[in-house]
């Protein structure tokens, strides 16, 4: 039997088990509901695989928990799937968007972001087992904190993905294209302190936050770089008590995105070197670079090449892409080893109401992870 038609007779069950994880409400503040949500995808794991070689989980008082769970395979290496089990979606959002399958389109709150490649990871080690193929050990690891930028989940991923042979990462396509280059993002809160005063009374005894920070505004939007593929978007932006106030405080929060890694420095001085017009008005910047970018290193160069020659024996042809979104993939490539990401869901609409999953993919992309795992063997 063919891995595609494995999976195609895997279909259901499949869809029953999509059905059940989103439908627990996982959103990335709701820490009892994370743990919740974790607590039954463990027993489901158990269930679907049996009890694991290996097991460790790695708790936080605030965030979601990680899993990590190891399967002994028939042939030397380990391969990690990745996973984040945390939605964008408030508690409470599944009662007004329930979770549809209609005319091979399936929405529901974190199906397509990215609960169905949860689903995925774990029935491509079933099929590779139902279909007796050597296949590496699989240490899945399962992290509740993605959506927020893995402050508590990095780590852990760095580690388990050391000496893998490839870290596979089960975020959904773009239009069913694995995604082998991502930028890296940095989160800046860059805040104003003026002089308030009477702007009727005494014009000129204040020093303007509000005022500044436009200047300021328009320095960060010009850092952007499309040439280099470095986007400064100042997002949200705050200040001030009243209209006939001086402001004496202002603040905006930034969005950096990133694809070459010699711009984080470039960007970094940019931010130390921001001034306001009136000297009276002191500027401060505060955050960090959450993730680095992903850039194709040579041992992703060669996975994405042995998952595109999967693909082609199957009858298809693989493509790549690079997004301007993160995952937890940066923080794998930036340490220069094997990783692909992408290997999730064939739809669209991530974060947003419109999110979906075009069924008639999933045995498709099942099967393309049961290759490509049988072919490190």
């Amino acid at each position: 039997m063919s891995h595609k038609d494995w999976s195609r007779q895997a279909l259901p069950a499949i869809l029953d088990d999509l059905r059940s994880i989103v439908e627990l409400e996982t959103h990335s503040y709701d820490k009892p509901m994370l743990d919740e949500g974790l607590d039954t995808i463990r027993a489901w794991v158990f269930d679907r695989l049996g009890a694991p070689d290996t097991e460790a989980r790695h708790t936080d008082t605030v965030r979601g928990d990680v899993l990590e769970l190891g399967y002994q395979g028939t042939a030397p290496g380990t391969v990690l799937l990745l996973s984040h089990y945390d939605t964008v979606w408030p508690t409470g959002t599944l009662a007004g968007w329930p979770y549809t399958d209609e005319d091979g389109r399936i929405t529901g709150p974190g199906a397509f972001d990215m609960k169905l490649g949860l689903v995925q990871s774990v029935w491509a080690l079933r099929g590779l087992r139902e279909l007796g193929l050597p296949h590496p050990s699989v240490k899945f690891l399962f992290n509740g904190d993605e959506e927020i930028g893995s402050p508590h989940s990095r780590p852990y991923i760095e580690a388990a993905s050391e000496g893998a042979l490839a870290t596979l990462v089960f975020e959904a396509s773009l239009d069913g294209k694995l995604k082998t280059a991502r930028k890296g993002v940095g989160l800046f809160d860059v805040t104003a302190a003026g002089v308030e005063a009477h702007a009727g009374l005494d014009p000129y005894a204040g020093a303007s936050a509000i005022h500044a920070l436009a200047g300021i505004v328009g320095q960060l939007a010009a850092a952007g770089s499309r040439e280099l593929g470095t986007t400064v978007n100042v997002g949200t932006i705050s200040g001030g008590t009243g209209r006939n106030v001086t402001a004496g405080g202002a603040g905006c929060g930034v969005d950096v995105r990133v694809a070459e890694p010699s711009e984080m420095d470039r960007i970094d001085k940019v931010f130390a070197g921001l001034e306001a017009a009136d000297p009276r008005v002191t500027v401060s910047v505060e955050g960090e670079w959450n993730r680095p970018p992903m850039t194709p290193n040579d041992p992703s160069r060669a996975l994405f090449a042995t998952a595109r020659k999967v693909a082609a024996e199957a009858g298809w042809e693989l493509e790549e892409t690079a997004v301007g979104g993160a995952s937890d993939g940066n923080f794998v490539s930036a340490l220069g080893r094997p990783v692909l990401d992408g290997l999730g869901a064939v739809g669209g609409g991530a974060h947003a109401r419109d999110e979906h999953i075009l069924v008639k993919h999933i045995p498709e992309r099942t099967a393309l992870v049961i290759g490509l795992i049988a072919a490190l063997a």
